[in-house]
C-alpha cells in the first residue's frame, strides 16, 4: 500500500474479546461502505466475529472486555507478549464497564441470584490495564466506527494518536444542540471525554460518561448543577458508577 507515494507496511491485526458483549467488535464487522478499504489497509489475522482461521502473528492487538477470570488473566498476557501494542477497545476494557455493576455487591450474592447453586468461574472486574500494560485506549460504548479508522489510519502511518481531551459538551455546542438539561435530563456531558460527536446528547439523551472523564474535569461544579436541577444523590450515584468512569474521583 502506497500513501503520497510512500510504500506502507500493512500490519498484521488480531482482535480480541473477553467479558463483554462483543458490541464493539460488532462495529467494527459492520463498517459495510468502508470496510474493503480498511481492509486494504491492514492484515486482519485473527478476528474470531469475522472469521475461524486465525493464527497468532499479530503487530497490534484490539481487545474488547473487562477481565473476571483467572484463565482471561492469562490468556491476556499471551496476547500482550504477542502484541507490539495493545489496544484496550470500549469501556468495558478501558474502564471496567457496565460488567462493574456486579462490583457493588458481594460476589456469591451476585452468582446465586443469576445461576442459583450452579458452579460458576467468576471473579472481580478488571480493566485490562490492571492486568496487562496497556498502549492505548479506545473508548466508548460501544465504540465509534469513524474514530476506529482514525486509529488505524495512525497506527499505519506511524503517527501517534492525540485523542480529545475537551468534554462532551464542546461538540454539543459545535452542533448546535439544545442542552438536554433544559429538557430535564440528567448528562454528564460536561466531565466527559469528547469524541464521540456528542452522540447520546445529539439523539435526545444525557450522557452516561462512557469515555471516562475528560482533563480538568469540574466534579464539583457538575454536582452543583445536578442538584440545583433536583436529582437526588441516589439517582446521580446511579449514572455516574455506571461505567465505573469517574471510579477514585467521585
Amino acid at each position: 500500500m502506497k500513501y503520497l507515494g510512500i510504500t506502507l507496511e500493512r500490519p498484521k491485526i488480531g482482535v480480541f474479546g473477553f467479558t463483554g458483549c462483543e458490541g464493539c467488535q460488532l462495529q467494527i464487522a459492520n463498517k459495510e461502505e468502508t470496510l474493503k478499504n480498511l481492509f486494504n489497509s491492514i492484515e486482519v489475522v485473527n478476528f474470531r466475529e469475522i472469521s475461524s482461521d486465525g493464527c497468532d502473528d499479530y503487530d497490534v492487538a484490539f481487545v474488547e472486555g473487562s477481565i473476571t477470570t483467572e484463565s482471561e488473566v492469562t490468556r491476556l498476557q499471551k496476547i500482550r507478549n504477542q502484541a507490539k501494542i495493545l489496544v484496550a477497545i470500549g469501556a468495558c476494557a478501558c474502564l471496567g464497564g457496565v460488567n462493574n455493576l456486579k462490583s457493588r455487591f458481594p460476589l456469591s450474592d451476585v452468582v446465586k441470584e443469576v445461576y442459583g447453586m450452579h458452579p460458576v468461574d467468576t471473579g472481580p472486574v478488571r480493566r485490562l490495564q490492571d492486568v496487562v500494560s496497556v498502549d492505548i485506549d479506545l473508548p466508548g460504548c460501544p465504540i465509534s466506527k469513524s474514530e476506529f479508522e482514525w486509529l488505524v489510519r495512525n497506527l499505519v502511518l506511524g503517527i501517534k494518536p492525540q485523542f480529545p481531551q475537551y468534554p462532551v459538551c464542546v461538540e454539543c455546542k459545535q452542533q448546535l444542540n439544545s442542552c438536554v438539561f433544559d429538557m430535564g435530563m440528567m448528562c454528564l456531558g460536561p466531565v466527559t471525554r469528547g469524541g464521540c460527536n456528542a452522540i447520546c446528547p445529539r439523539n435526545r439523551f444525557g450522557c452516561w460518561g462512557c469515555r471516562g472523564h475528560s482533563e480538568e474535569a469540574n466534579f464539583e461544579s457538575l454536582m452543583r448543577i445536578l442538584r440545583e436541577r433536583g436529582f437526588e444523590d441516589e439517582h446521580i450515584s446511579e449514572r455516574i458508577n455506571f461505567f465505573n468512569a469517574f471510579n477514585g474521583i467521585l
